[in-house]
């Protein structure tokens, strides 16, 4: 029996041209963009089609462009397949998606927020001031141990707990510097410094959890319809409450997302879908279980490929 689990993509997945092929082939898709183009007060479809690549690749305009794009690809697989998923999750940015398929955020809101939301982050730290790096090879207990090594007083800290042996830090230039350094100078161990604009996930991003925090005040929350896994504690949603809680928290705390697929995968997943661009979760998820089965859905092709698997034995 198939149990299946929606997974979102974060920042990292965009690409112009993205979500192009379902707008142009299903009118579910269209209203979509037009939606988040009602909200948003700008043509975000026409920059995810067109570009220019390096205005979508700023982060104010990268969150909404992603999570439209996945919403799209959500409602042309809702309106041609009934699917209940066991849970939903989604990596940083991606966890609105999976909030807005359960239920307790509305798309108009969670586009408007998310385009603040990247603001914010951007704002919180001047660019050149931090940095992030992926570092291979190491155990959280080892990363930890780095981070704490290279830190010398700055910020420094766990960002992204990816997949076994694959761990992203983030803090001050200076200190991510110091801890590629430490990491390449040890053998079958591998750092590489990301091309981010921001030093996400970490205590550096403080200013921008509070901002958002008041921008989440504003909005209705709604009951959730299916369970949620949250990042920054990798457990599900207790309520809906709890949304603006925790997705405040999830700003400037490290992504947990190797639990967080662990957890779906002990309440049964066997199936996981990709909704939204790109296939950087698929590959994840892969290095964390190789036993379940995972498809993305980008685009039109892409779907059909998933509506096999969903179909099969």
């Amino acid at each position: 029996m198939k149990k299946i689990g929606l997974i979102f993509p974060g920042q990292g997945s965009q690409q112009v041209g993205m979500g192009k092929d379902l707008f142009d082939r299903f009118s579910v898709a269209r209203e979509v963009f037009r939606e988040a183009n009602e909200s948003l007060g700008y043509d975000i479809a026409s920059l995810c089609f067109q570009g220019p690549e390096e205005d979508l690749q700023l982060t104010a305009n990268t969150q909404p462009a992603i999570l439209t794009t996945a919403i799209a690809a959500l409602r042309v697989m809702q309106a041609e397949t009934p699917i209940i998923p066991v849970a939903a999750a989604g990596h940083s940015l991606g966890e609105y998606g999976a909030l807005v398929a359960s239920g307790g955020l509305r798309f108009a809101d969670a586009v408007r927020l998310v385009n603040l939301r990247g603001k914010f982050m951007q704002e919180a730290v001047p660019v050149g001031t931090g940095a992030m790096a992926a570092i291979l090879g190491l155990s959280p207990a080892e990363v930890e141990d780095l981070c704490q090594e290279a830190r010398q007083g700055e910020v420094l800290s766990p960002a992204n707990f990816n997949s076994p042996g694959q761990i992203v830090i983030a803090g001050h230039s200076r200190a991510v510097n110091r801890a590629v350094e430490i990491v390449t100078k040890k053998a079958g161990k591998k750092a590489v410094l990301l091309p981010v604009s921001a030093p996400f996930h970490c205590a550096l991003m403080k200013p921008a959890a509070e901002r958002l925090d008041r921008e989440l005040a504003k909005l209705p929350l709604m009951d959730l319809h299916y369970p949620v896994l949250s990042n920054a504690v990798a457990d599900y949603y207790p309520a809906n409450h709890q949304i603006r809680d925790l997705l405040v928290q999830q700003v400037d705390h490290a992504v947990r997302w190797e639990e967080c697929m662990q957890k779906m995968i002990g309440a049964g997943v066997n199936l996981f879908l990709e909704v939204g661009p790109g296939k950087v979760l698929s590959g994840l998820l892969r290095r964390i279980n190789r036993e379940v089965k995972v498809a993305n859905v980008e685009d039109g092709q892409s779907w059909e490929k998933a509506r096999e698997l969903l179909a099969g034995d």
